[in-house]
């Protein structure tokens, strides 16, 4: 069946999911053409209509220049879109496997208002063949259509990094495919219109998603590798940043730092990946390797700051220690999958009592998510620890001398994200 392109390049545009990844495609697209942002929350949906966006991805001005943007939670609006995309979470599950509940409803809710030449297009981060396997079923079932010639699907993986306003949206190169030759088209050409960094087309749905997962397992085997030398230098008495500061000066070697590999992506991706090899009878040895050493990192760091705190003669056993910083990553709200919660659960296995100070993270996020309450305002003079687990700006600014004020006489000091020279603190990782 051929498209009517005519119809498909002034259709509107539906977009599935407005979180990070979401929100800011629909206004890109938005201050074009007619679009209609779908999420499931009632309130997030309200925040938006009403000019705000807790992610701090999109600004108010931002929001107000996508005229033709129409946000909902009523699914049967979405009927009149031409073109569909899904910007779903695709989390892992408590054994670390894919958990695909969110993509398949999001395929179930397109299916119901799919018409005959439509196309679906793809976004969140699945292992490869995903696609096809499990959402273009889901589709062909509630629609009644038939895939390449009822309907079509493209996939474009998404590469939102939260929190950088350098990188954004339209300043990142693209990578998009398509089902047949020509949706392939007509999906680069549609993201061309609002990705002025350009766009690369895959040869196919399956390589464009296995290029996705492999962007974020080659970051997390680097960073394993780095944090497997700050656990060897560690034993050493040797500085990390040091070594890593002297290495760096040879032109083609990567600036990778050590750390709490959490987040959305990094933290997750490989196991798609592994998944999918698994299923295929091949067991990953490397991807998996630096998976588990980065798993073990938060544990890692709070054993230091155990074994430090006894060197200094500082009682463990009900010790008070603040940790700052509990999103994934600096001057962003973004709190899923943060390693942070990995070593405040092992400090709390040690008797120590943990209270946790984030200026960027909802106190009632933190709460619903992982059953912690947040320290507004720390005061001085009250801990036996300070872990700088996270680089907001918001605590570089308060400077080595004000964070230190938070201690006791007595207390350490454990920059885990190298904010502040060496000399400042106690313990580096």
């Amino acid at each position: 069946m051929n498209l009517d392109l005519s119809d498909i390049r002034t259709a509107p545009i539906a977009i599935i999911g407005l979180g990070y990844v979401g929100l800011p495609l629909a206004v890109e697209f938005g201050k074009q053409r007619r679009v209609l942002g779908f999420d499931v929350k009632p309130g997030r949906v309200a925040e938006l209509r009403a000019g705000t966006d807790s992610t701090r991805e999109v600004t108010p001005g931002e929001l107000a220049r996508a005229h033709h943007l129409v946000v909902t939670d009523d699914a049967a609006a979405l009927a009149e879109a031409r073109i569909f995309i899904v910007t779903v979470p695709t989390p892992i599950d408590a054994h670390k496997r894919p958990d695909l509940t969110a993509l398949r409803k999001a395929s179930e809710t397109v299916g119901r208002v799919l018409k005959r030449g439509d196309i679906v297009i793809y976004e969140s981060t699945v292992y490869p063949g995903a696609t096809e396997e499990e959402c273009v079923p889901v589709l062909e079932q509630v629609s009644g259509l038939t895939f390449n010639t009822g309907f079509f699907v493209g996939y474009s993986p998404e590469r939102i990094n939260p929190g950088d306003k350098a990188h954004r949206l339209p300043d990142i190169c693209k990578v998009t495919s398509g089902s047949t030759p020509e949706v392939a088209d007509v999906v680069d050409r549609l993201y061309a219109s609002i990705i002025t960094a350009g766009t690369h087309k895959a040869p196919s749905i399956r390589v464009a998603e296995a290029a996705k997962v492999i962007e974020n397992t080659q970051r997390d085997l680097n960073i394993a590798l780095i944090n497997e030398l700050a656990v060897i230098f560690g034993h050493m008495g040797i500085d990390t940043e040091a070594v890593l500061q002297a290495a760096g000066t040879k032109w083609n070697f990567l600036p990778f730092r050590p750390g709490l590999v959490g987040g959305h992506c990094i933290g997750v991706d490989p196991y798609y990946l592994t998944h999918k090899a698994e299923a295929m009878g091949y067991h990953p040895e490397i991807i998996l390797a630096g998976r588990r050493l980065n798993d073990r990192m938060g544990a890692y760091v709070a054993a230091g700051l155990v074994k430090a705190m006894m060197r200094a003669r500082i009682q463990v056993c009900d010790a008070r220690v603040l940790v700052m910083g509990l999103t994934f990553k600096e001057n962003c709200p973004d709190i899923r999958n943060t390693k942070v919660v990995d070593m405040i659960s092992e400090l709390r296995d040690y008797g120590v009592s943990v209270d946790v100070h984030d200026p960027w993270v909802a106190p009632a996020e933190a709460e619903a998510e992982y059953g912690l309450s947040l320290v507004q305002e720390p005061q001085a003079g009250q801990y036996d620890g300070i872990v700088l687990a996270v680089a907001h700006d918001a605590f570089r600014d308060m400077g080595v001398e004000g964070i230190r004020r938070l201690g006791r006489e007595a207390h350490l000091l454990y920059d885990l994200k190298y904010l502040f020279p060496a000399t400042a603190s106690d313990l580096r990782l």
